[in-house]
């Protein structure tokens, strides 16, 4: 069976506020995935949301430069999910202004009916642990938005 998975991969890139550190991090983002039923990741090409490069997925949390795939028409958009999707969940991913790999988690749970699963919307820290929103897909054009709250100890 199919499982879809967001992870983050790494890129050469250095965000703005830390290219004067004597070491800076590299960038990580996040992308999502979807693993086969031998949980392979199916590879795909995605853009590092700093400096635009693309990536090809070749593991989780492992990815490579696509030398030579640098247009538009190896990287899937929002645009290109939106009208795999109902109206109800379009709206809602769009009123929490949902990034890509959000966007792929919740086309894929419909593609593949994972009927009741859920997609953060919003998640915070908070000093007793973290909470948010999620949008739980009931059915094929079914969503139910809640909140959660789950604290931690230490």
């Amino acid at each position: 069976m199919k499982r879809g998975i967001k992870h983050l991969v790494e890129c050469h890139c250095i965000l703005p506020q830390f290219r004067s550190d004597s070491n800076p991090p590299f960038h990580k983002f996040v992308v999502f995935s979807v693993l086969d039923g031998r949980d392979d990741v199916v590879s795909k090409c995605v853009r590092c949301n700093n400096c635009g490069v693309v990536h090809r997925i070749i593991d989780i949390s492992r990815s490579e430069i696509a030398i030579g795939n640098e247009s538009d028409a190896a990287v899937i958009s929002i645009d290109d999910i939106k009208h795999s999707l109902p109206a109800g969940m379009q709206t809602v991913l769009e009123s929490y202004n949902c990034d890509l790999p959000t966007w792929e988690q919740a086309a894929f749970i419909v593609e593949t009916m994972q009927w009741g699963s859920t997609v953060t919307l919003t998640s915070e820290k908070s000093p007793e642990g973290r909470q948010g929103k999620y949008m739980l897909i009931t059915g094929p054009a079914s969503v139910k938005i809640e909140s959660y709250n789950y604290k931690t100890t230490i």
